[in-house]
C-alpha cells in the first residue's frame, strides 16, 4: 500500500508590486537547479523586467493551458501537465490571481493547492 505525500509550500512575500518576489523564487530555482533538483516553471511572470526575464533562462517551462475569453487570449496554468511532469519543486507565481472562467479552480492559490 503506498502512501501520498504532501508537496512543501515556501511563499516569497513583499510588502508591495515590485519589490522583487519573482526575482528571489528565480534565484531560489537557479540554486535548487545547482543542487541538482528537478525544476520547472509552471507559471513565472516577468512582468516586463528584464533582470526577471534573464534568470527564467535555464529552468524548464511547462506550457500553459490557453484559454479564450471574451475575444482575448488568457494563460493559465495546466495543472494536469505540471502533475503528469511530476518535477520536484514548480515554480507558480501571482498566488491571488484570479483563474479564467471555466478553469477546474477559480483561484490560483487553489491551483497550488491541487499540485501540493
Amino acid at each position: 500500500m503506498s502512501t501520498a505525500r504532501r508537496g512543501r509550500l515556501l511563499v516569497f512575500l513583499g510588502a508591495a508590486p515590485g519589490v522583487g518576489k519573482t526575482y528571489a523564487m528565480l534565484e531560489e530555482a537557479h540554486r535548487l537547479l545547482g543542487q541538482g533538483r528537478d525544476v520547472v516553471s509552471a507559471v513565472v511572470l516577468d512582468h516586463g523586467r528584464s533582470a526577471t526575464a534573464a534568470l527564467t533562462a535555464g529552468i524548464e517551462a511547462v506550457p500553459a493551458r490557453v484559454v479564450q475569453h471574451g475575444g482575448i487570449v488568457l494563460e493559465e496554468v495546466d495543472l494536469d501537465a505540471v502533475i503528469g511532469r511530476r518535477p520536484q519543486v514548480a515554480l507558480v507565481d501571482e498566488l491571488a490571481h484570479t483563474n479564467a472562467p471555466g478553469s477546474s479552480n477559480e483561484k490560483r492559490w487553489q491551483d497550488i493547492d491541487v499540485l501540493l
